[in-house]
């Protein structure tokens, strides 16, 4: 009896991730099917990135402080550029090029100018 109770409640996880994918993958009224628009992460933490664009997106993080240094924990970064820029149409032939600096860095000046 428990074991069918724990495979009834397995079951049904697994339907309701089906359908959030599926509504996921839909589009909203006005947008084409499979694109949708880039949002604004301009001076938010790097771990939105993760978190608001489509898993199937193409990311490319970088270092823009100039120092080289690997992005392995997103928590600690926050982003300076981005491109394309927020509201174009993202679909799976785009990548989404992020520059960050360490979260309490400023953003360097030429990257600054360079995002107006």
């Amino acid at each position: 009896m428990r074991r069918a109770a724990v495979v009834g409640v397995g079951a049904a996880l697994a339907l309701a991730a089906v359908a959030a994918s599926s509504a996921e993958g839909a589009a909203a009224p006005g947008e084409e099917a499979g694109t949708r628009p880039m949002p604004d992460f301009l001076g938010r933490g790097l771990w939105q990135v993760f978190t608001r664009l489509d898993r199937r997106t193409r990311l490319d993080v970088h270092d823009v402080s100039g120092r080289d240094r690997r992005v392995l924990w997103p928590p600690r970064w926050e982003v300076c550029t981005q491109y394309p820029a927020a509201g174009t149409a993202l679909d799976r032939r785009t990548t989404a090029m992020i520059g960050v600096v360490r979260k309490g860095e400023t953003c360097p000046p030429r990257v600054r100018e360079a995002r107006r």
